[in-house]
């Protein structure tokens, strides 16, 4: 399984790969962020937001499971399934998931037997105060090639 990694000095770099990912994304598309506490994964899914046109602030929905931003290119569903009680519970994800736009997933291993099988799988991993390492994986041909894309842009930078 192929995973392609990045590493950033500072938050805006971290926007930067999330914004140009957001470019690529389309309808229907699923990405899962995994990462300790204060990782990055909401500072992640603002750069999501950005690339997407939406304009309005973006922040964890812990207490409310899922926020809606329909304001850009496409719509932004933000999951953060971490107060989910029970993983078997049909919460209505599928519809989301093969919804009108991206769906974004926090903790998604509390939810791992809902998620579809293509996907694009991303670890934030803290190395220090300002750098991050971004793993990614992609979970079928269409975000094996934005990763390939991605990849590629990175390193002729």
């Amino acid at each position: 399984m192929a995973e392609y990694e990045f590493l950033t000095n500072e938050s805006s770099e971290t926007v930067r790969i999330a914004k140009r990912l957001s470019e690529l994304l389309g309808k229907s598309d699923v990405v899962t962020l995994e990462g300790d506490l204060g990782a990055g994964k909401t500072t992640f899914t603002k750069g999501l937001a950005l690339g997407l046109g939406i304009k309005r602030n973006v922040n964890s929905p812990t207490f409310t499971i899922i926020k809606e931003y329909k304001d850009g290119r496409l719509p932004l569903y933000h999951m953060d399934v971490y107060r989910v009680e029970d993983a078997d519970e049909d919460l209505g994800f599928d519809e989301y998931f093969h919804g009108d736009g991206v769906t974004v997933v926090e903790w998604a291993h509390l939810i791992e037997d809902q998620l579809p099988k293509e996907r694009l799988d991303i670890r934030i991993l803290y190395v220090n105060e300002s750098q991050r390492k971004i793993m990614m994986t992609p979970y079928g041909t269409h975000y094996l090639e934005i990763c390939k894309e991605l990849s590629n842009e990175s390193t002729s930078n």
